[in-house]
Order: C-alpha cells, then sequence, then structure tokens
C-alpha cells in the first residue's frame, strides 16, 4: 500500500518562505510524476507544480518565479521550496502520486494523496 505523508506547514508572514516535503513509500517511487496541490476554502483543488519521473517540471503561471518543486529519488522524497509567498497562497497542501511518468495537470491523473498540510500566509 502506497503512503504519502507531508510535512513542512506553518504559518508565515507575506514574503517569508516554507519548504514543504513530501515522503513516500510502499511504492517505486522513481518511476512516477509527483504534484504538490492545494486547495484554499471554497475553491477548487489545484495544482501547484509538478514533476515527471525524468525531473521535467510545471508549474502554475501564480507561482511561477516563486515555488520550486524538487525530488530525490534516492529518499522517495518530494519538497516545494515557496518563497515570497503571498496571503493568495494560503490553503491545504497536498502531495499526490501520479498513475505515470509524466507531470500531469489534472488531478484525476494522480491516484494517491497525503492529508495535506496547511500552510498560512498573513498579509
Amino acid at each position: 500500500q502506497v503512503r504519502v505523508v507531508e510535512s513542512g506547514g506553518g504559518l508565515v508572514q507575506a514574503g517569508g518562505s516554507l519548504r514543504l516535503s513530501c515522503t513516500t513509500s510502499g511504492h517505486t517511487f522513481n518511476i512516477y510524476g509527483m504534484g504538490w496541490f492545494r486547495q484554499a476554502p471554497g475553491k477548487e483543488r489545484e495544482l501547484v507544480a509538478g514533476i515527471s519521473s525524468g525531473g521535467i517540471t510545471y508549474y502554475a503561471d501564480s507561482v511561477k518565479g516563486r515555488f520550486t518543486i524538487s525530488r530525490d529519488n534516492t529518499k522517495n522524497t518530494l519538497a516545494l521550496q515557496m518563497n515570497s509567498l503571498k496571503s493568495e497562497d494560503t490553503a491545504v497542501y497536498y502531495c499526490a502520486v501520479g498513475r505515470s511518468s509524466y507531470a500531469s495537470l489534472r488531478s484525476t491523473e494522480y491516484n494517491t494523496w497525503g492529508q495535506g498540510t496547511q500552510v498560512t500566509v498573513s498579509s
């Protein structure tokens, strides 16, 4: 059974930084695309960043230049470095395992999710 655990959320002032981490177990990490999603209250879940098994990355326009997704296949970990945080980045952030090696834009292409970690940015 695949297990996904996020960590690193918290409260930060606007302009600050946070680093989210995700550790997975129970599968062959390095052959799957991975993604970070977020969901703010009253809004739909949206893709923040994705990374293919080969390291090709994708970012939502709202976070380009501020967030960086990375993966360490030797440690089965995924990270999201978030800089220059804004109040609109406030959400629950989820790590997700893809169904394939690609970094899909669609949440339906991810089949295992973590429990989420809260990120709150105060203005």
